[in-house]
């Protein structure tokens, strides 16, 4: 497909059927779009769980709009050296990962340099639900790397280790990130929907280590 097909439409049919990961490349998204939409009590008046989700695409720049709202980079740097995200995370962990499922691939999202690395070819959404999760455009696994927890001695949280408060933590910071993705969503009249999902198929066709966990799924996409 040309390069300037991909900018001008939609994310998906960057690998053609029946091609492996070796043929995908990853997605270098848009600028994220920082202006516009509605006020944040708008969108709170605004925010619902809709699983009534079209299997109409996404244009790349939505989906560009959507990720960083979700888990981008709105600054340079904050605490422990790292670029701030727009989610909190524990002593700023950023220990959550989005695994983005589109029709023809799943992709990692790197904040940095806001692109999709590819790491699965084929259709996976199906993993995150059913029903409309397994047509609809978009679908976001939220996975937890708990090697990313900072156990060294100038950690000043040091109950960071324990494995009770690090399940407290993924669980929590991954909401954030959802209700980033659900106010957003409200604020593009857009329909979302967080749930349950596959949890066990998806660590080795994700390629997924020994320390990352499958937590949820989040359906993204038009409502039908």
């Amino acid at each position: 497909m040309p390069a300037a097909a991909i900018m001008a439409g939609t994310p998906t049919g960057f690998a053609m059927q029946g091609h492996g990961l070796q043929d995908l490349r990853p997605i270098d998204l848009p600028s994220p779009e920082k202006e516009g939409g509605m006020s944040v009590l708008a969108a709170l008046m605004q925010r619902r769980t809709n699983r009534n989700i079209s299997s109409r695409e996404l244009p790349l720049q939505l989906l560009s709009n959507l990720l960083w709202a979700a888990f981008g980079v709105n600054r340079e740097e904050a605490s422990f050296q790292k670029p701030g995200r727009t989610a909190p995370s524990a002593s700023n962990s950023q220990e959550i990962d989005l695994y983005v499922a589109l029709p023809e691939a799943v992709y990692l999202y790197e904040a940095v340099p806001h692109r999709l690395a590819p790491v699965a070819a084929r259709d996976f959404r199906a993993r995150a639900g059913r029903g409309r999760a397994a047509t609809a455009p978009v679908n976001i696994f939220y996975v937890a790397d708990l090697s990313r927890y900072d156990l060294g001695p100038d950690q000043p949280d040091r109950a960071i280790g324990d494995p009770e408060v690090q399940k407290s933590y993924f669980y929590t910071d991954t909401g954030f990130i959802a209700q980033n993705v659900y106010l957003f969503a409200a604020s593009q009249g857009l329909a979302a929907w967080f749930h349950n999902c596959d949890k066990e198929n998806p660590v080795k066709e994700f390629k997924l280590s020994a320390t990352q966990r499958i937590l949820f799924a989040q359906t993204v996409g038009y409502e039908a």
